[in-house]
């Protein structure tokens, strides 16, 4: 038995603490932390740190686009099969369906069991909803949703770039400079993830700063019921679906711990769309997967999204004293199949979306749309890290019916 001397314990502990001030996660945490400080304490400072999130997302969108069009065009060039494409796509979009489905009933079981809604409205503050309820609902389509949706925009070019790219004559040379300019610009994100914490620390300052922490306890209720479907859902739903492929819901977390700080920190899912994409490529899932499900579950497959979408209903329903008849849940859960896809993309659009499945139900008032508002930022954290985590899912289960996972290449990954 090796006895470590007093020298080689003070090695060890150098360096772990070298190894915990140069992680980005342990910074993102830290910076979090900070911003929820500020904006407790001084409001008013922590509302101009606004400018700090907004521009690390900005800057993170820039390469959003070369990102998704790289991976898809390399990845269906690299294929050799474009069937491959079409049925990667149609296992994707049913997939999505299927798991989006479970998650609005999911939303609308644990509010009926825990009845959220039941609290007196005249404790609650009122926002201005005027612009998602005098005609918004009518102005939505998918057209709009398509034209505003540039990750959409950028998949559809890619895919058919990386098709045409197949019947080329210069494919192999062509293939070699976009590996070489996919090469320069990952390096380039990974120096721009180093201002993570910035922006991690700008976004939850703002919002603590804006909103206030006090504004969470008359909608505590609420709050606390979408978290935890949403816990459930990722923990009981997502979970079962990864054991069944033999892999653990805790291992990928510990692996995306980064990304879901991230996403915590700057309330954006497209904050962290880049490294999500390097990173499920690393853990075995191949390039044409990637660069497939990833985009277009950004788009149709909001997990968290569909969640908090049925869980408002029934919280307003339940707010007015509407009784909702069994045909009109399943009524509310049908609009909300199709519906849901279409918030993302567009500022604004789960409100949009909201009122349009009001609106169609003709039982509850828009306006109770206005009681949400209050809260609605605090939620959206909870939404996007859903999201992220049900693409991630997504992603891998995908890659593995295709049997495009490289085993190997799992675990050590995981354990990094």
């Amino acid at each position: 038995m090796n006895i470590p001397t007093p020298n080689s314990s003070s090695k060890n502990n150098k360096s772990l603490f070298l190894t915990v001030i140069t992680n980005l996660t342990f910074w993102v945490l830290i910076a979090i932390i900070a911003g929820v400080l500020l904006g407790h304490f001084s409001p008013e400072n922590g509302m101009k740190m606004e400018i700090l999130g907004k521009r690390f997302v900005d800057l993170i969108k820039l390469f959003i686009g070369p990102i998704i069009f790289l991976t898809i065009v390399l990845g269906i060039s690299g294929m050799g099969n474009l069937k491959k494409v079409g049925r990667i796509g149609v296992k994707a979009l049913a997939y999505f369906e299927v798991v989006s489905t479970v998650a609005l009933a999911i939303g609308v079981a644990v509010a009926y069991l825990f009845e959220p809604g039941k609290i007196d409205k005249s404790s609650l503050a009122l926002g201005d909803a005027s612009q998602y309820t005098n005609g918004s609902a009518k102005d939505f389509s998918w057209l709009q949703f398509f034209f505003s949706n540039f990750t959409l925009q950028v998949l559809l070019a890619a895919i058919v770039c990386g098709i045409a790219l197949n019947f080329y004559q210069k494919r192999e040379q062509t293939i070699l400079v976009l590996e070489r300019f996919s090469k320069v610009v990952f390096t380039c994100l990974k120096y721009v993830m180093y201002l993570a914490p910035i922006g991690a620390f700008g976004g939850m300052a703002y919002t603590i700063g804006k909103f206030g922490l006090e504004t969470l306890i008359p909608l505590g209720k609420l709050m606390l019921c979408v978290y935890l479907t949403m816990a459930l859902f990722v923990f009981l739903i997502l979970g079962s679906i990864l054991k069944y492929y033999k892999i653990s819901i805790l291992s990928i977390l510990k692996y995306i711990k980064e990304e879901l700080l991230l996403v915590l920190g700057t309330s954006s899912s497209e904050a962290a769309l880049p490294s999500i994409m390097v990173k499920l490529e690393r853990m075995g899932c191949s390039k044409s997967v990637v660069g497939l499900v990833i985009p277009t579950g950004y788009s149709f497959n909001l997990d968290g999204t569909s969640i908090y979408l049925s869980m408002s209903v029934i919280f307003l329903a339940q707010l007015y004293d509407v009784h909702l008849s069994f045909f009109e849940i399943l009524t509310v859960i049908g609009i909300l199949m199709i519906t849901s896809k279409g918030a993302a993309g567009v500022t604004g659009s789960g409100f949009i979306v909201l009122a349009s499945t009001l609106t169609a139900l003709h039982k509850i008032p828009v306006e109770g749309l206005a009681f949400l508002l209050g809260v609605d930022k605090f939620m959206s954290e909870a939404r996007a890290i859903t999201n992220l985590i049900g693409n991630t899912v997504a992603t891998i289960i995908i890659s593995k019916t295709e049997r495009d996972f490289t085993e190997l290449n799992l675990e050590p990954v995981l354990e990094e």
